[in-house]
Parts: C-alpha cells; structure tokens; sequence
C-alpha cells in the first residue's frame, strides 16, 4: 500500500483589519502569540506588546496631534507605523487608528532564524535575536520604508496560527518611556525567555 504523503503546513491566517480597529488595550493583550510574518521567510511569534493610547497618552507620539512623523497612526488601522529612536533604532507598531497603536516588543523567532542571525551577528544567543522593539526590526529588516505598510497584504504580515493569547498575561509598566510610566499598558507571555524584560 502507497504512503500518503503528509498533509502541505497550512499557512497561518492573516488577520482582519476588524482585528486591529479597537482599543489599543484590547488588541496589545490579543496580539500575543499571533505571528509577525517577515521577508524572506522570517517569522516570529510575537510576546510582548505595549499599547499608546494617543491623546490620553502622554507617552504616545500622537498625544500631541498628528505630523508627518506620526501620521500612519491616523491612517485606517492595520498598518505598520515605523519610527527611528535614540537616533539608531527603528521600532514598529501596529496602528488601531486614531492616533493609537501597539508596540510591538518582542518575538519568539520561528522561521528564518540564519537570515536573522545575520542580520544582527552581535546576538550571543537566539534569545536575543528578537528581545527587544529595536533588535525586533533587525532580526525582521524592519525599518523607515516599511512606515505605512498594509499588515493584511503588505511585506509584512500578522497572522493566527491557531495559538490563543494566555489566559492571564503577565501586565506591568511600559519600558523606555518617561511620561505616563504608571500606567500598566504592557503584556507579555508569562514564562517566555524572549520576552525583553521579564
């Protein structure tokens, strides 16, 4: 009797723009454990998120209105915002429209792990590929040209592979920020050794 041969992987689905129009504290905790599909066949699991809650939120780049370098944040929801940081890194968030968005902070990487090793060789280990908003675009290529790209069919993605967000997620202050850091507007997986800070 011939071997059946084993069933092609299913790509994960990629999420709908309905996903990402609500508020930034609902989608950052929802948005843990779905994939960030990247170039190249890189992947990663996302694990850690930071909502910006735009103008309730002092630490969010749309507190004080709308300019050309936050402008993707007033674009539909579903987009990537980019921003370069401490004159070095670029961080990436998706947008839920209206000036608010989520950090995306850290990945579990899943695919692509040689193209992301070489795109950050100082990384001592895979834990550190993707540990980190900054480190995150390195391991992904993720920088100033990828501002404004469609999340639903652009180069990069955000897909469910069926894997639900933790029942209780850990939450606790933003990081890097030096307004509004009272406010508990992050969550990661409890337990996940790539998250940035534990």
């Amino acid at each position: 009797m011939p071997r059946r041969a084993a069933p092609p992987i299913a790509e994960p689905d990629v999420l709908p723009r309905t996903f990402y129009g609500r508020d930034p504290r609902e989608v950052a905790p929802d948005l843990l454990n779905k994939i960030l599909l990247g170039p190249d066949g890189r992947a990663g699991r996302i694990v850690e998120t930071e909502a910006y809650c735009g103008a309730i939120d002092a630490a969010a780049h749309s507190f004080r209105g709308r300019t050309a370098r936050n402008a993707t944040m007033f674009g539909p929801p579903g987009h990537l915002y980019v921003y370069f940081t401490y004159g070095m890194h670029w961080c990436a968030n998706a947008t839920c429209g209206d000036g608010t968005a989520v950090l995306l902070r850290a990945l579990e990487p899943l695919r692509g792990l040689e193209r992301m090793r070489l795109a950050r060789p100082r990384a001592r280990s895979d834990r550190e590929l993707c540990s980190g908003p900054a480190r995150l675009c390195q391991a992904l290529g993720i920088d100033g040209a990828d501002d404004g790209v469609d999340l639903l069919d652009g180069r990069l993605r955000i897909a469910d592979d069926g894997t639900p967000p933790p029942r209780e997620p850990a939450v606790g202050p933003r990081v890097g920020i030096t307004r509004a850091v009272e406010l508990p507007w992050r969550w990661y997986v409890p337990g996940n050794a790539h998250v940035s800070r534990p």
